[in-house]
């Protein structure tokens, strides 16, 4: 597979995690459909070895997510910025501590964006709590799971 179809899969692969955070944007299928591309064009063992994980752990994810109380972030109650800092915050934990420190990372992010809309750090726990509540773990889960398929695909392209 050449550098400039790598560009590409990796590319829909942020498209795929930026969709995550977006309402609208089915951004765990467009992770799953790049690891997909991938490993049609590059059928290496590996290529295909992440790509059945990937369906495992999007499977998985998906029980998860059906098992957690069915709420939902409502786009009203949900400012753009709100997911962006956790969109962030989940991104930087899990550069920082990887792989576990995604769910702290999202949950300061979205502390950090309570607190400074709010001000007072007893009203941000509670913004913090009701987020959370609201369909904030539904939105970890598939980011998690999103951040793990593409960090097996990185860690495939340059050392598998």
């Amino acid at each position: 597979m050449g550098a400039w179809d790598l560009l590409l899969v990796g590319l829909v692969l942020l498209l795929g995690l930026c969709g995550v955070v977006m309402p609208g944007v089915p951004g765990s299928w467009l992770v799953w459909a790049a690891v997909l591309w991938w490993a049609l064009k590059d059928p290496r063992p590996v290529a295909w070895w992440v790509l059945v994980g990937a369906t495992v752990v999007l499977f998985l994810s998906q029980v998860v997510r059906w098992a957690l109380p069915p709420r939902r972030l409502r786009s009203g109650d949900t400012d753009g910025r709100l997911l962006a800092y956790a969109g962030w915050g989940s991104f930087i934990g899990f550069v920082l501590l990887p792989v576990l420190g995604a769910i702290p990372g999202f949950l300061a992010g979205v502390y950090l964006y309570e607190r400074l809309r709010l001000g007072r750090r007893r009203e941000a726990v509670a913004a913090l709590r009701s987020a959370m509540r609201s369909g904030g773990w539904s939105l970890l889960t598939e980011l998690f799971t999103c951040q793990l398929i593409t960090a097996a695909w990185l860690g495939a392209v340059f050392w598998g």
